[in-house]
């Protein structure tokens, strides 16, 4: 039985569906029973439980030889930075109560980083938390999600101008298709085991792309002109935090200042198993800008 925690969204789906192919047993664990529907379609039995609900956690992890951890980020949690520490922790929990064979956990570049630098720190703590357990602890550490620009996407096609928090916008940056990211992990759950304690390997896209790509992909897109423009830095914190509470804006800026000043959101040097999803800029960002 592989159960997979987060398993409505892109990722969790993702390899859901993969691993429902290959004709194998799959759990979905699930916050919202609403959003169980695809699951059940493709076969899956559908468990509820609150992500820092720990005994419910691990009752229904119960039984599984593998599981698959996506944590997920509540943007509209009055504080997200800490309900992602009780996350770790009862994740914790649950897995040492339920003791399953094997643990795949999603995890981010840059989470090998000893200073906080935002997001990827939060992973990092994640990882160091669950290398504590007496299992198999597989790390998929994935570059940023293609999707993450459905949030300007429409603003770029209506007004011609991309904002990104990414300077210079000619840098290019490691980025997945979520989907591909699900196939990878998938395909690393159904491999043999390795044996090893613990294993740490990255996924990407088939290119690294700019702010200035994406422009160009939407400009091709949408029949519109279509230029990357790098958002002030004076003016972050108040653009963050016009959708999102203060603690998940600070987050976002220190994982955004990394990437820009340092190049430290990046593979951990010395990576030994480097993955790339197949997916490209242009199919990704296609039913973004032009939706069925």
């Amino acid at each position: 039985m592989f159960t997979i925690i987060g398993a409505a969204g892109n990722v969790g789906y993702s390899t859901s569906s993969a691993l429902r192919r290959a004709g194998m047993p799959v759990r979905a664990i699930l916050r919202d029973r609403t959003k169980a529907a695809r699951l059940s379609d493709i076969g899956c039995e559908i468990i509820t439980a609150d992500l820092h609900d720990a005994a419910a956690l691990a009752k229904a992890i119960d039984g599984a030889n593998a599981v698959q951890i996506i944590m997920p980020v509540s943007p509209r949690a009055k504080d997200p930075a800490d309900g992602l520490r009780r996350s770790i922790e009862s994740l914790f929990e649950a897995m040492a109560q339920a003791r399953p064979k094997r643990v795949l956990a999603i995890s981010d570049y840059g989470a090998h980083v000893a200073d906080d630098i935002g997001m990827p720190s939060m992973f990092r703590d994640l990882e160091v938390r669950l290398a504590q357990l007496e299992t198999q602890l597989l790390v998929l550490r994935s570059a940023e999600h293609m999707h993450n620009w459905a949030r300007v996407i429409p603003m770029a096609v209506a007004s011609g101008i991309l904002p990104t928090f990414q300077d210079p916008v000619d840098m290019a940056q490691p980025t997945i298709s979520a989907h591909d990211l699900g196939l990878i992990a998938a395909d690393l759950l159904l491999r043999p085991e390795s044996g090893k304690e613990l294993e740490v390997i990255h996924a990407e896209g088939p290119h690294r792309y700019s702010a200035n790509d994406v422009a160009a992909v939407v400009s091709q897109l949408s029949s519109r002109v279509v230029r990357a423009r790098a958002v002030p830095r004076s003016q972050w914190q108040a653009t963050f935090e016009r959708t999102m509470p203060p603690s998940l804006a600070n987050l976002l800026i220190k994982a955004n200042d990394a990437k820009n000043k340092g190049g430290l959101v990046e593979i951990s040097p010395n990576a030994g198993d480097v993955r790339y999803g197949p997916t490209s800029l242009i199919d990704a960002l296609r039913p973004l800008v032009l939706p069925e």
